[in-house]
């Protein structure tokens, strides 16, 4: 892990540790961590072990592969576009719902000048919304 990947993943998990309003201590005390091992994480001070971002996720409710998509970890190629996501994400989601959620994402990409097929990802090999202005 670079310094970056560090960074990303510090913030990441402080910014979901705050919208949680929970403090380090009460992270650390839940995922059975150090104080130290938060606030390190969340300063980029640590290389941190799997074990404890699992942790520290669960407290949190981010998933492991989360924090490593997050940190930079997972690349990009790697990772599931959008409708398999969803499927596999949210398997109890009414199909409706589901189909609701596809379309709108069709049309903002769309919006953005992102071109998908209609099974799964991104034709033009583009990872990232861009504008177009």
């Amino acid at each position: 892990m670079n310094q970056d990947q560090a960074v990303e993943i510090g913030n990441f998990l402080k910014s979901k540790r705050e919208e949680l309003g929970l403090s380090q201590a009460e992270v650390a005390r839940r995922a059975g961590v150090d104080k130290g091992t938060i606030s390190r994480l969340e300063g980029a001070q640590l290389r941190p072990r799997t074990d404890s971002m699992q942790a520290i996720g669960e407290v949190i409710g981010v998933s492991l592969t989360d924090i490593f998509a997050a940190g930079g970890w997972i690349p990009s190629n790697d990772l599931p576009s959008i409708r398999p996501y969803l499927r596999a994400k949210y398997c109890n989601m009414p199909s409706e719902l589901l189909e609701e959620i596809e379309t709108y994402f069709d049309q903002l990409a769309r919006d953005r000048g992102i071109s998908f097929d209609s099974l799964d990802g991104p034709r033009n090999g583009e990872d990232q919304f861009t504008d177009p202005n």
